[in-house]
């Protein structure tokens, strides 16, 4: 069984932990808050307490076969995503390849973000990236860093390229039962198979120096799923606008606006041809449980 440590294990990295200890993996996850070490040890596996931008705590981190970077930076500007996505990746990849033993894999978790707008079209591994925010740009970089960094220290680095992230405390169904909707695609895995599929890249041993794309089997037209889920709830259809309409009604930055015009559909044929079998392949199993929950089922 293999060590595995998840640097910035928020909301994926625990529901990771718990799925590799319940393997039989010895994992040992990274938060810097006291409120963090305490989920850490909730969700059955050992915290260790270190800032990921300092790079004395860095010193401390524990010697793994494995390591995931699963930090965020928590929403903020572009300054930000820089210094975790770019500066503390690297450092924590320069410091594990500067050991005498490092990690044989690492992966990084990146976001589907990264693609800009496609106009609704396919885009998969292959797809070439089109950041269109300061934010995603450090995605970009932060992916060369994942594969090439870790290359340089002989670490196989995987990027593991996430869509919408949904599930418990995350279903937020008020946005789409109460609307408006905008128009477009919702590209989205739940959080046990975005877990679930980081865990099996690395216990397959697949996907080395490799960047996977990790969403569900069907993109869904947003207002579709609105109505659906509208319908499912027993409650009236939420109102609908354009994206004129919404850029019309708001004064967005140039930032935003891109943000609303971004439009596209993820594929995971390659991540189903390395042969993970999702939980919950589409919404329509992923959102049984808050369904449920909402009409007292």
């Amino acid at each position: 069984m293999a060590r595995v440590v998840i640097l910035g294990c928020g909301y994926i990295g625990l529901e990771l932990g718990r799925q590799l200890t319940a393997a039989g993996h010895e994992v040992i996850g990274v938060r810097r808050s006291d409120s963090g070490q305490q989920a850490i040890e909730a969700a059955g596996f050992t915290p260790h307490q270190a800032d990921l931008t300092d790079s004395d705590d860095i010193d401390t981190l524990p010697d793994a076969d494995w390591v995931v970077f699963a930090a965020s930076s928590g929403g903020r500007d572009a300054a930000a995503a820089r210094e975790i996505y770019v500066d503390a990746l690297g450092d924590a990849i320069d410091n594990y390849g500067g050991r005498e033993s490092p990690p044989d894999r690492l992966v990084y978790t990146s976001s589907t973000g990264v693609y800009g707008d496609h106009d609704g079209d396919w885009v998969d591994e292959e797809t070439p990236l089109e950041p269109t925010t300061d934010k995603t740009e450090m995605l970009v970089e932060a992916e060369r860093i994942a594969r090439e960094a870790a290359a340089a220290h002989g670490i196989d680095g995987t990027v593991a390229r996430f869509s919408g992230l949904y599930g418990p405390d995350r279903y937020r169904l008020d946005r789409y039962l109460e609307g408006p909707v905008t128009e477009g695609y919702l590209n989205m895995v739940h959080r046990v198979d975005a877990a679930g599929a980081v865990a099996f890249v690395l216990t397959e041993n697949c996907a080395r120096d490799e960047v996977v794309l990790v969403t569900d089997d069907e993109p869904a037209d947003k207002w579709e799923f609105a109505d659906w889920l509208a319908d499912a709830c027993g409650v009236p259809e939420p109102p609908k606008q354009t994206k004129e309409e919404r850029l019309a009604e708001r004064d967005l930055s140039a930032a935003g606006r891109r943000r609303v015009l971004t439009s596209k559909r993820c594929s995971n044929e390659y991540l189903r041809e390395l042969g993970y079998e999702f939980t919950y392949p589409t919404f329509r199993e992923g959102y049984q449980a808050a369904i449920d929950a909402y009409t007292g089922e």
